[in-house]
């Protein structure tokens, strides 16, 4: 197994500043209102995955669409606003779906930080992924439609939930990069976001055995972190992903 001294060295390099510049947390950075920084940050998980220019490209024409106004945006939305902005799997139906089930969240439930916090509070299976995207799932006009599943992964079939481990990340871990403007839990009970990407280097580095991408294998890799941090497991995100650039 990699040391915690090769690790840590890892984070300080890789934790900066710059980080912002070409990675979807670059996207909510932008905005110092609360509200504006939770949903641009929900956004920008919902497309954070493929080639990241191209992503970033889309969210630039996503808040353009927004008028750079989050909060208004999801409060007032029809979906004729989106025109035809689409991403990959994600239609223009596929975005209007999660949008208008935001705008409920925030008419009436409070926003994305009570339903993550309800989430955390009224874990399933001890997954607290399973109760926030129930909420979706219950409320979706179209749930089976293929974008809509690709952007809301459904909990309860055992996903690694990367891009709502990633978003969570950010709003609740304080740090250089991540924002911390959530207090319902500590950063210890963070989840590592695991994608193909970091599960090859994780078992490259002897921190994850198990095969299959799954829930399981970022219980199992956080786990393995907290050996090393067990306040903050997740800021070895950044460690891993300096590894895999150092070592292309």
């Amino acid at each position: 197994m990699i040391k915690k001294t090769e690790l840590d060295k890892l984070v300080k390099k890789y934790e900066t500043k710059e980080f912002f510049y070409d990675d979807p947390i670059g996207i909510p950075n932008r905005f110092s209102d609360k509200k504006d920084k939770e949903i641009a940050g929900f956004m920008a998980s919902l497309v954070a995955y493929g080639r990241r220019e191209i992503f970033i490209k889309k969210l630039n024409q996503l808040l353009k669409i927004a008028q750079n106004e989050p909060l208004n945006f999801i409060l007032n939305f029809e979906p004729k606003i989106l025109g035809d902005f689409n991403y990959r799997f994600g239609k223009p139906e596929d975005f209007a779906q999660i949008f208008k089930i935001l705008k409920n969240l925030y008419e009436k439930d409070n926003g994305l930080e009570k339903l993550f916090e309800y989430g955390y509070k009224n874990q399933i299976n001890d997954n607290m992924f399973i109760p926030v995207t129930d909420y979706f799932y219950s409320r979706a006009e179209k749930p089976e439609a293929l974008g809509f599943k690709f952007m809301i992964p459904d909990a309860r079939k055992g996903s690694a939930m990367k891009r709502m481990c990633m978003y969570l990340r950010w709003m609740v871990r304080k740090g250089d990069v991540d924002f911390g403007i959530w207090n319902f839990m500590p950063a210890s009970d963070l989840l590592i976001p695991l994608d193909t990407h970091v599960a090859r280097i994780s078992r490259e580095m002897g921190l994850l055995k198990r095969n299959a991408n799954d829930f399981k294998s970022v219980i199992e890799l956080t786990e393995n972190l907290k050996q090393f941090d067990p306040k903050d497991p997740v800021k070895y995100d950044f460690a891993i992903f300096g590894y895999g650039v150092n070592n292309k």
